[in-house]
Order: C-alpha cells, then structure tokens, then sequence
C-alpha cells in the first residue's frame, strides 16, 4: 500500500497539473458516480490527508480518492495520455483533465464525491498527518496512549492515532528506535514513546526534502530492512525475518532483526 509519502506526491502532480484550470475531461467509473459531470468546473486546490487525496472543486465539491494496495495516479499531456485500449481499460477508475493535461487513477480503492464541506465524514477519523501543516505530535502521542495494551507497530499502522505510517515505514521507525513493533505501548516511557512518534515525522518529511531518501543523521540510506528478509541486518549481521502483526483483517506483514528487536515472549 502507497504509504503516506507517496501520496503526498501524488497529490502534489496533481494540484501542479490540474489547479485553476477549467476541467475539459470528467469521468468517473464507480457506480452511480458515473453520471457526475464536472466539465467547465476549475480545479482549487489537491490536497493530501493521511493516504487519502482530496480533490477540491469551484462548486463546492470535492472528489476523494484513496489508492489502497494497488491504486496509483498518472499525470500526463493530453496527447500522450490514452494508450490502445484506454476507452475499455478496467483498472482506470477516474479522468480528470484540462487542455493540457490528463490525470488517470487507476485500481483506486476508494472513490467518493461529496460537499466539500461534508469532507470530515470521509476523514474525520484519520489522527494527526505526518505531512501536514497542522501536524500536532502531542495528540499523536496521547491517542497512542489510550490504548497502552497494543503492540506499537499495530498502533503506528492506525491512522486514527497518526495518519501516513504502512507497513515500509513501521518497520523502518521500529528498527532505528531498536524497539520491537510487537511491545506493548505502554511499557515505552514517556521519552521513548516521543522518539518514537519524532522518528516518524523526521522521515517522512525527509523523504520529501531528499526527494525519496531517509535522512538519518549525517548520511542518507532509502531502506534499512523493508523487503529484505534473510539480509543481514546493518546493525548485528543477524539474518532479517518478518511476522505478523494486529488482528484479522487488520493484519499485516513487518519486517524486524530477532536481535536488536526481540519480540516479547520469544526465545
């Protein structure tokens, strides 16, 4: 799943491309929303929210769309953008363009249109974002709280507590914190939970000014140990794993060094 970073992007070729520009193209393959017509409408403004990205429009409508695993938006000029075969494509999902431009959202999971002040119903829930303006580290830090009994790498991947963390950059926080995603968050103090939740913020944000690198310190490195099992890991040499982690159908994969991460309860 694209993690909060991506989408941040995502949202970002968007607005470049499409806002205060009438929309010459509109097209919605999702239902009943097939029948919306936003052509002569001007794009204000694309925003991202956590992994959702919203898309507000002069009318007082927004377009809310959230790529899910395997969803992704592509931005290109209008004379290049509809290969053989775009009419019948099924994976394209969403078509918004301009004169110059064509934005197409393909295997999007999510795709709603609603009052842009009805935005809250749709991500209302979603905890403090990562990338955002209003980023607030001590609500994060107390939403985490409210439930000390849950594993930290399941309390990360919650967007009501932060929004923008999945399963790549979880195990990346856990493994430069050298705390084990399966401990509970309660028997982290105070100072360890705040570095945990800084960590967080640290790199996201850093990914975007090293254009897609993670700044640690004094060098730069994208992954440590994300879909490198087996790999030695850079801190020990112990051989890399990973195992699962939350409730069904919550759960999800993470990646972790049995040695400088020892899950509680495990040899």
């Amino acid at each position: 799943m694209p993690e909060g970073d991506a989408v941040w992007r995502a949202a970002r070729r968007l607005h470049d491309a499409l806002a205060r520009r009438p929309i010459t193209a509109w097209e919605l393959r999702w239902g009943r929303l097939g029948a919306s017509d936003k052509r002569g409408r001007t794009t204000l403004e694309v925003v991202p929210r956590g992994k959702h990205v919203l898309h507000r429009l002069d009318d007082g409508w927004t377009l809310h769309t959230h790529l899910r695993m395997d969803g992704r938006w592509a931005v290109g000029p209008v004379g290049r953008a509809r290969p053989r075969g775009f009419a019948s494509d099924p994976s394209i999902r969403v078509l918004v363009g301009t004169a110059e431009s064509l934005a197409t959202g393909r295997k999007l999971g999510m795709v709603d249109l609603v009052p842009t002040d009805r935005e809250h119903e749709l991500v209302g829930h979603l905890g403090p974002d990562l990338l955002g303006e209003d980023w607030d580290a001590e609500e994060a830090l107390r939403r985490l709280r409210e439930r000390p009994d849950r594993p930290l790498g399941a309390a990360l991947l919650d967007q009501s507590n932060l929004a923008g963390i999945g399963t790549m950059w979880d195990a990346e926080i856990c493994f430069l914190e050298k705390v084990s995603p399966w401990l509970p968050v309660g028997s982290l103090n105070d100072e360890a939970l705040a570095a945990v939740v800084a960590r967080a913020h640290r790199l996201l944000t850093g990914t975007l000014r090293f254009q897609g690198s993670v700044s640690t310190g004094d060098w730069r490195d994208p992954l440590y140990i994300y879909g490198k099992p087996g790999r030695p890991c850079p801190g020990c040499a112990t051989p890399l794993t990973k195992a699962s982690i939350g409730e069904a159908p919550e759960q999800r994969e993470l990646y972790f060094c049995p040695r400088c991460q020892p899950v509680p309860g495990r040899d």
